[in-house]
């Protein structure tokens, strides 16, 4: 009986001993199991890295495209609204379609009210906006603006038989009449202006012609213009601002390299005098630097 016990005893630890020797070169000891060379992981990362090309740019799209898209309002003179034959021109048109040519690519206009044109441009209806954006320090936290292109003093419009107004502060208490969302109506809320929400400047101004309104405010540029298109129109300028308003193209705040290329087409564009020359053409002065 001792021997059996003895041999059974033998054969157990022997046993015990090649399961041992077993589990450790499966590696399923993590304490004792060998860990792969320099050689095995090389093969390893060479068999996992990513193979496809990082995620193409909005710039890269529209070059495969072969087109940029602008969203504009088209019913705001002279920087962007419909001729006699109804084509869409203006300032702001012909200076997106000449960064668009710097670009080597078409440009498309998607026409569209002020109120959802930034709205737009989150939903990625259009690649960018061209229509005299103002840049402020709210719209940078969630934007890009590409350079200046515009710089535009901002000017209080009144009916010609008003004497009541005669300044920004006059503003106070008064009814102005303008886009809700504009960089202007921000102004005339700062002065205690109540606003008087109307689709654009030509409404604006048509309100404080007839009375409905005590003021507008916009810049003079686009006052000048719609003097000289409606000389007999009774209104007027009362005061200017002091420093100017600068605009430019609005992106989303991703779309970096987009920017960079934007910007390098409006400094050609400005080194070879176009900008003046379209500012010109719809101004009679260059509006494209700040003087």
């Amino acid at each position: 009986m001792k021997k059996l016990t003895s041999l059974l005893l033998t054969a157990t630890l022997a046993l015990s001993t090649l399961t041992a020797c077993s589990s450790a070169s499966a590696g399923s000891d993590p304490n004792t199991a060998a860990a792969p060379n320099a050689a095995d992981n090389a093969s390893i990362t060479d068999n996992t890295a990513p193979t496809s090309d990082a995620t193409p740019t909005t710039l890269d799209q529209i070059k495969a495209n072969g087109y940029i898209t602008f969203a504009t309002e088209g019913t705001y003179a002279p920087y962007s609204y419909h001729d006699e034959s109804d084509n869409l021109v203006g300032f702001d048109v012909e200076v997106a379609q000449a960064v668009a040519e710097k670009l080597g690519v078409e440009a498309r206009f998607t026409e569209t009210q002020w109120d959802g044109i930034i709205a737009g441009l989150d939903a990625q209806k259009y690649d960018a906006i061209a229509n005299q954006v103002s840049i402020t320090e709210e719209r940078q936290e969630k934007y890009l603006f590409s350079t200046p292109y515009t710089y535009a003093y901002g000017a209080v419009v009144v009916n010609g038989d008003n004497t009541d107004i005669n300044s920004f502060e006059d503003l106070n208490g008064k009814d102005v009449a303008l886009t809700v969302t504009s960089n202007w109506a921000q102004v005339a809320e700062s002065y205690g202006g109540t606003i008087v929400s109307t689709n654009g400047f030509s409404e604006s101004i048509q309100l404080v012609i007839q009375g409905r309104a005590d003021a507008t405010v916009n810049d003079n540029v686009t006052f000048l213009d719609f003097k000289a298109n409606q000389p007999d129109a009774n209104v007027k300028i009362v005061a200017i601002s002091d420093e100017a308003t600068q605009s430019a193209i609005l992106l989303r705040k991703d779309d970096a390299a987009l920017q960079e290329a934007i910007n390098t087409a409006l400094a050609e564009l400005q080194a070879e005098g176009k900008l003046t020359e379209i500012s010109i053409k719809y101004f009679g002065e260059d509006i494209t630097t700040n003087k």
